[in-house]
């Protein structure tokens, strides 16, 4: 375990790459013995530091939690990060692209949550118990440190690579649709670049939502009512550029739409 000066300055050495739109060197080649606890406790100081200034947070991504995803990062297991109220985006909005760093869109699915969720022993059912609704959602990924040679720990310390998310589409409540089968087609500039069903996410995108309960609880917090949770994608990330338009078409839920500048 790094000691609390470390770990505080790594996160402050973060959260200046995000305000500067920079990005860092790799933290495992400068600090080679952190560990997967070390990286959220530079991210709960980040977060703090958030709430301290005046952010207000909203909810939690989960990344890293399907096959593709696991295959294109060359990471095995889930990760989470912290969403604020400024990285939320509605449908039809036009982002600044230079905001972020390293970017990529995922398709995913958002749970908005009636009812806390504490850990340990979150199940998929008391997720689906807890929901109030699920809507089409992109998460916007940007990285502040160096992609190439990125460990889970480095990705853990970047607040799970959470840069933004736009939501959209048609919200519906639990039991109005098998979110197994949800599919999506992600369209960059007119043209399809990926596509993939919800299943892909733990075998049901709930399945990550009750895995991060149980995270959390490791962390001595729960989910809260009234949370936007990002369940993780299930088409590879795709890399946009300014000028770039973005429309997921997730069929029946409806659209979402953007445009970067």
């Amino acid at each position: 375990m790094l000691d609390t000066g470390t770990l505080t300055a790594i996160a402050d050495e973060l959260r200046r790459a995000e305000e500067e739109r920079t990005t860092v060197p790799l933290l495992t080649a400068r600090h080679p013995d952190m560990t997967i606890e070390d990286s959220y406790a530079v991210q709960n100081i980040w977060r703090e530091r958030g709430i301290a200034a005046g952010r207000r947070p909203v909810g939690r991504k989960i990344g890293l939690t399907s096959k593709v995803m696991q295959a294109a990062t060359g990471i095995s297991e889930p990760d989470y990060g912290a969403i604020f109220a400024d990285m939320v985006y509605e449908n039809g909005a036009v982002i600044e692209h230079g905001r972020f760093s390293n970017v990529r869109i995922e398709v995913e699915l958002a749970f908005v949550l009636a009812d806390p969720l504490e850990g340990p022993q979150v199940t998929l059912f008391d997720v689906l118990r807890a929901t109030e609704y699920v809507v089409p959602a992109l998460e916007i990924l940007s990285s502040r440190i160096e992609l190439q040679g990125r460990t889970i720990v480095d990705t853990i310390s970047d607040n799970a690579a959470m840069g933004a998310m736009v939501y959209g589409g048609n919200p519906v409540a639990i039991g109005q649709v098998d979110l197994r089968w949800v599919s999506a087609l992600l369209y960059r500039n007119e043209t399809i670049e990926e596509s993939g069903v919800a299943a892909a996410v733990l075998n049901h995108p709930a399945n990550g939502v009750a895995w991060l309960a149980n995270k959390l609880a490791q962390h001595g917090t729960r989910l809260e009512a009234g949370e936007i949770i990002l369940a993780g994608s299930f088409t590879r990330p795709m890399w946009v550029h300014p000028g770039d338009t973005v429309l997921a078409d997730y069929g029946a839920l409806g659209t979402i739409a953007c445009r970067f500048t």
